[in-house]
């Protein structure tokens, strides 16, 4: 492996080596040999960017929901100055806060961005997953600059990966194809590609293969649970990072299960939909059409239980402790579902059709219920209840499970700031990114803007200290900082506010053992666990063994 960083001054008798030199004396530029092949980045305040890498070969054509397949080796120099192709989704109906600029979209898409200290060695590894449903997002987008955790020591890299229909359609016809006899989770397996492109390369890059942290937020943070789950991941990273993930119960490949039907009977019905007779036909549309079409079918995109790539429920994995066994920091954020209120139902008419709605979905547990989501404010108390059962309940079970297999595990709760309070929007989904990016001023139009003080500023520095000591050796600390002991010390918790919080224990009291409860009954029931809880939750199955 051979790093050549040289400016125009520079250059003159260094040698190079064939055509990898090709530019290498270039003015900004960087060129770095790694087993894929010469890659050609920029220089840029003491940090070596590299943009739209490819890690497999375009999924195109034929290869359209097929695993991805690895790129052949490069002799001439890969220009890595310009982001690549974001992976095709469908445009913004309205606009929200989420809505961002998106950069050019393809199906040639499975490339990934570097981040690396200049002349870097065996420097800790960041992925970065990107959220979005599995069915928006991009690894170019301003938010994920990964400049900040460069400047801190870390090599980070962020990934794209098929979305939506393209990233996650089963289909008895593509089982069929499989050698394995499955299909979907296309999405998945590209992140599994990606880590193991990082493994072949990184260390040309600076990066240490063997640390190596995935981490995701929202969607990115729900695979980073199903690479932690699935055994075709296992050995590609040490450590792992999940803010608001959700294990919300996932389709199976063949069966109904779970108020599910099977992920080949969905695919097999959109196609139908989209008046395709079969997999050809499918190959054969438009992408963008394709997308735009399966989305107005109402296509939801999710990873499938296949007994192959994920081989059991998310929940059942994590039971039997068969998942990675690595730490983790797990977390949520206080207003998640402010501004995601797609997720919840209409209100009730008032406190007694509140109440009695509690009642008929939660049985002899609807007592426990009421205490933590009241019918005195019914808005506040359904806010409330479906950011614990998707988001609370799952961050606190992935660090519960994690210490119970003896690892790790860092637990937080992320409060907001004044400008998301204005807009009724305090603390809301994906609101801590900007301070554990530290970038404050790299928000999409519409974001509502932290306040521009020393405090704010201060809240960013220290939430990236957190996380780049954890990606570094697999304890979050900060200089000057709270110490941030591990949720196994009577459940402690991390509150992010106004700054960090440490000496917190038992956060919101009895809200995991109420869900986990839940979850427990209706997946030995068969009835799935997502967002239909509170005022639409169906009625309670009856206890068995180890449920409540």
């Amino acid at each position: 492996m051979i790093r050549l960083l040289r400016s125009a001054s520079a250059a003159v008798g260094l040698a190079c080596l064939g055509s990898a030199c090709a530019g290498a004396s270039d003015s900004g530029h960087v060129l770095v040999e790694a087993p894929a092949g010469p890659v050609r980045g920029v220089t840029q305040d003491g940090l070596e960017i590299f943009k739209g890498i490819p890690f497999a070969a375009p999924p195109v054509g034929e290869a359209r929901w097929a695993p991805p397949t690895a790129m052949p080796a490069w002799d001439e120099a890969y220009d890595a100055t310009e982001f690549g192709p974001g992976c095709m989704q469908p445009g913004w109906v309205s606009q929200s806060i989420y809505t961002d600029t998106l950069p050019r979209l393809g199906e040639d898409c499975l490339n990934l961005n570097i981040w690396a200290p200049a002349e870097a060695s065996g420097a800790p590894v960041v992925v970065w997953i990107h959220g979005g449903a599995l069915v928006r997002g991009a690894n170019s987008l301003g938010l994920y600059d990964g400049a900040s955790y460069a400047e801190r020591g870390v090599v980070f890299v962020s990934i794209n990966y098929r979305l939506g229909v393209l990233g996650y359609l089963a289909h008895p016809e593509l089982s069929a194809e499989s050698p394995d006899g499955v299909s979907g989770n296309y999405g998945l397996l590209d992140q599994i590609a990606a880590l193991e492109w990082v493994e072949d390369n990184i260390a040309a890059f600076g990066g240490d293969a063997q640390n190596v942290t995935i981490a995701g937020e929202s969607a990115g943070a729900l695979s980073v649970t199903y690479l932690m789950a699935s055994p075709l991941a296992r050995g590609l990273f040490d450590k792992a990072i999940a803010q608001s993930t959700y294990t919300i119960s996932t389709p199976a490949l063949s069966e109904a299960r779970f108020g599910a039907p099977a992920a080949e009977t969905a695919g097999a019905a959109l196609a139908q939909a989209l008046g395709a007779e079969d997999v050809a036909d499918l190959r054969a549309m438009d992408a963008e059409a394709l997308v735009e079409a399966a989305g107005r079918a109402g296509y939801l995109a999710s990873g499938t239980v296949d007994g192959v790539v994920l081989p059991d429920q998310i929940v059942t994995i994590f039971d039997r402790g068969e998942q990675a066994p690595v730490p983790v920091i797990a977390g949520f954020n206080a207003g998640e579902i402010r501004s995601l209120r797609r997720l919840m139902p209409p209100p009730p008419a008032d406190e007694e059709a509140y109440e009695a709605a509690i009642r008929r979905g939660y049985g002899e547990l609807a007592e426990t219920a009421l205490a933590h989501y009241p019918p005195s404010d019914i808005e506040e108390s359904m806010l409330a209840t479906t950011r614990d059962a998707m988001y609370g309940w799952s961050a606190e079970r992935l660090a519960r499970d994690q210490s119970e297999i003896g690892q790790a595990a860092y637990y937080y709760y992320h409060h907001g700031y004044p400008a998301a309070e204005e807009m009724g929007l305090h603390a809301f989904h994906a609101s801590e990114l900007p301070y554990m990016f530290d970038n404050l001023d790299r928000l999409s139009e519409h974001w509502p803007a932290p306040p521009d003080t020393p405090d704010e500023r201060a809240l960013a520095d220290a939430m990236t200290d957190y996380w780049v000591s954890f990606a570094r050796d697999g304890h979050p600390a900060a200089e000057g900082q709270p110490a941030w002991p591990p949720y196994s010390e009577n459940e402690a918790y991390m509150l992010f506010d106004d700054a960090p919080r440490g000496g917190r224990t038992d956060l919101l009291p009895g809200m995991f053992e109420l869900h986990e409860a839940v979850m427990c009954r209706r997946r030995a029931a068969d009835i799935g666990w997502h967002w239909n809880v509170g005022v639409i939750a169906p009625p309670l199955p009856a206890p068995v063994a180890d449920c409540s």
